[in-house]
């Protein structure tokens, strides 16, 4: 048994052995921590039961969380989901929480937890994040008999702002951030202002090869014509490329290890054909690589990692979105909309809509209610024709300003 400084900066630690487990319990002061190893020593000489009914009914949700959630629960999840865990607990439980006995953490304590964080201004949605994290460990204790039940199910959400309904891309808005990666304008850099170190403005050379551009455009396509996520992307690979559909069966951590999809499960997605014709382009000028290799390749890692999609993001996807015109830097996943958008303005019901989609019916109506409502009654499309259309336009406006003449896109 032995008193030392909590290396997180919370306080003082506990630690002793029991039944050949090593056990801790924080303090905010030195003198509780003390007293608390008094007591463990001369329960000691009691007998085990004496020493069980002190560490088991003290118990704080720090020491539950490392001794019992982490190696019976913790280690069923992703190493992604577990490190936005521990980050989420670091900010925004441990300061308040982490030192205090697990049976004392009632609904009052946690109406006034989340009240601190609200006046802080934390976000709902990173509130909503604790909230998720923290009930888990509470549940894992009442499953456990540690606790009667989860005291945070009586604790109401924090209310979210309003937010704005989604903004589809047409396939017109689609084809221009296409066109400006594939051929992505040369970098301007301005020249020094008034009372900055004198530079003269030039150009950089733009970006990437007709290689690397192709790629750059067929990420962005699938995302709007097949409404795949960034991290099934990295994970796709050419043999998941049938003729009529693409089978979506795996996804890439932040790490670039292949896992499963977000919802665990399997399921194909209609492969339109202009969104085929690219992909086969692809293939053909990456030199017909096998079927097991991933559609994007890493340099290091089995797949493309987070990292490298942010790097595409900000060096790729952003100033193609500027060259386009847009009036919003829009995130790629808003793709997503603009398939949601052509399946519904064809007239699909939503649970197919959804099931292609890779969600819930719920998630859908709740995202999509005002496309639904808006698609009801108009004159159904033909998606892949409205793609077509776009790209016949986009290729016209191409070819007039190529001779000089002045076109708005």
């Amino acid at each position: 048994m032995s008193v030392q400084r909590d290396p997180r900066g919370y306080g003082w630690i506990c630690r002793w052995s029991e039944h050949g487990r090593q056990r801790s319990r924080s303090f905010k002061l030195k003198r509780d921590a003390d007293a608390f190893d008094l007591e463990l020593k001369r329960r000691r000489q009691m007998g085990p039961l004496a020493v069980q009914q002190l560490t088991t009914s003290g118990e704080t949700l720090g020491e539950w969380i490392e001794q019992r959630w982490i190696p019976e629960h913790g280690v069923t999840l992703e190493a992604s989901t577990l490190t936005r865990y521990a980050s989420v607990y670091e900010v925004h439980i441990a300061p308040t929480l982490d030192s205090v006995p697990i049976r004392e953490i009632s609904v009052s304590r946690l109406r006034a937890w989340q009240a601190e964080l609200i006046r802080a201004g934390v976000s709902a949605g990173t509130v909503d994040k604790a909230r998720t994290y923290l009930s888990s460990v509470l549940r894992h204790a009442a499953e456990s008999e540690a606790i009667p039940g989860n005291p945070l199910g009586l604790v109401r959400p924090p209310k979210h702002p309003h937010r704005d309904g989604v903004r589809p891309f047409s396939p017109a808005l689609v084809e221009l951030a296409l066109s400006a990666l594939r051929s992505p304008a040369p970098r301007d850099v301005a020249s020094s202002e008034d009372g900055q170190r004198k530079r003269r403005g030039y150009s950089l050379p733009a970006p990437g090869t007709a290689f690397t551009n192709q790629r750059d455009a067929l990420i962005a396509a699938l995302i709007a014509y097949a409404g795949l996520r960034p991290g099934e992307i990295r994970g796709l690979r050419y043999e998941d490329i049938g003729e009529n559909t693409l089978r979506i069966e795996r996804a890439a951590d932040e790490f670039g290890n292949l896992k499963p999809t977000k919802t665990g499960r399997t399921r194909s997605v209609r492969l339109l054909a202009p969104l085929a014709q690219d992909l086969n382009e692809f293939r053909m000028a990456a030199g017909r690589p096998p079927g097991r290799a991933l559609l994007l390749e890493a340099d290091k890692a089995p797949a493309w990692t987070k990292s490298n999609w942010n790097v595409w993001v900000k060096d790729r996807w952003h100033p193609a979105c500027r060259a386009a015109g847009l009036d919003w830097i829009a995130k790629p996943y808003d793709l997503r909309h603009s398939f949601a958008s052509l399946l519904l303005a064809e007239g699909r019901q939503p649970l197919w809509v959804a099931r292609q989609l890779g969600h819930s019916v719920a998630v859908l109506m709740s995202t999509y209610a005002h496309l639904i409502e808006e698609f009801e009654d108009a004159t159904k499309i033909d998606a892949e024709e409205e793609i077509r259309a776009a790209r016949r336009s986009r290729a016209a406006t191409r070819l007039l300003q190529e001779d000089g003449n002045a076109v708005v896109a």
